[in-house]
């Protein structure tokens, strides 16, 4: 494998952009690159993944946005992640392998949900199978035990996988178990693995106990934000960064009272960023009108410490 840039800080989970009748829009792909780099500084991003509705896309459709946010992203973006996730096998593999085919950074799978693997063993096995088809591609497992049911400690997982996955690169680590991540930061350090957290509101307690980054969905509209609480956690000035960290977790707070989901981040997404975001798919349905409206106020009520 080449020498690769080490992927830290920030990574967008992003959003599939969708017509107003359900179908894939690739036309704003481009603008969407450029607002993620100029508006946000995020220059990395996890595609087809949950907050992209990868497991609500079919296969073509997936490979198509991957295809996408390569080209798009050629120049401007530091690492394009692919999720080639999926309850099948071969569909998995043949996704492990387009990735590969276009250049993709890196791939990222899910644990299978509805067979569930149901030991370390099991799982690894699964794993192995996808990257196996991309033997080139750096290779991250996405633990999102809340959804997927799958409760396997990634630390348990990490032991000896180097020895099954030569191109294990680490984990986007979407669970709120932080002591299963300290445990794996504090027994692979010599390894270099890299643990990016996906819990965007709990984020700064998992860069404390040494989180190389992060990979979310609010990223897509508050990276600017985000990234200025890492600079302040770096300096360290850490009254600085809790009060950055406060503030995204008073908004997701108040938007997750509401009722908060990959819906309803489209729609936060279209009013931040001006990029038409589209409806999700079905059985997921269109965020309220009120929603839109209490959300937007919220936002723009928050005082940030940047003054802006």
């Amino acid at each position: 494998m080449t020498p690769r840039k080490k992927l830290q800080g920030l990574v967008a989970a992003t959003i599939t952009p969708m017509t107003p009748d359900g179908q894939i829009n690739l036309s704003v792909i481009a603008q969407y690159v450029d607002y993620l780099v100029r508006q946000q500084n995020v220059k990395n991003v996890f595609v087809n993944g949950t907050t992209g509705e990868g497991l609500s896309l079919n296969t073509q459709e997936r490979k198509q946005l991957a295809e996408e946010w390569v080209c798009q992203g050629k120049d401007k973006l530091d690492q394009v992640i692919i999720h080639v996730g999926a309850l099948s096998l071969p569909e998995s593999q043949e996704l492990a392998r387009h990735a590969a085919a276009i250049g993709a950074s890196a791939i990222a799978v899910i644990a299978p949900f509805f067979f569930k693997p149901t030991n370390k063993d099991e799982l690894i096995a699964f794993l192995q199978k996808v990257a196996s088809e991309a033997p080139a591609v750096p290779f991250y497992y996405y633990h999102i035990p809340p959804l997927t049911g799958v409760k396997i400690r990634v630390e348990e997982l990490l032991d000896g996988i180097k020895e099954w996955i030569p191109t294990f690169q680490g984990v986007k680590f979407s669970g709120t178990d932080l002591l299963d991540l300290a445990q794996c930061i504090n027994k692979n350090e010599r390894e270099q693995f890299e643990f990016l957290y996906g819990v965007d509101e709990q984020l700064l307690s998992a860069l404390a106990i040494g989180a190389n980054g992060a990979v979310g969905s609010t990223y897509n509209y508050l990276g600017r934000k985000t990234n200025l609480m890492l600079q302040a956690f770096a300096k360290p000035d850490l009254v600085l960064a809790r009060k950055y960290q406060f503030l995204i977790g008073e908004f997701l707070n108040f938007v997750i009272q509401l009722g908060f989901g990959v819906a309803q981040t489209k729609a936060v997404m279209t009013f931040v960023s001006g990029i038409p975001m589209g409806p999700p798919r079905l059985p997921l349905v269109v965020a309220s009108e009120e929603f839109i409206a209490k959300a937007k106020a919220k936002l723009d009520s928050i005082v940030w410490p940047d003054g802006d």
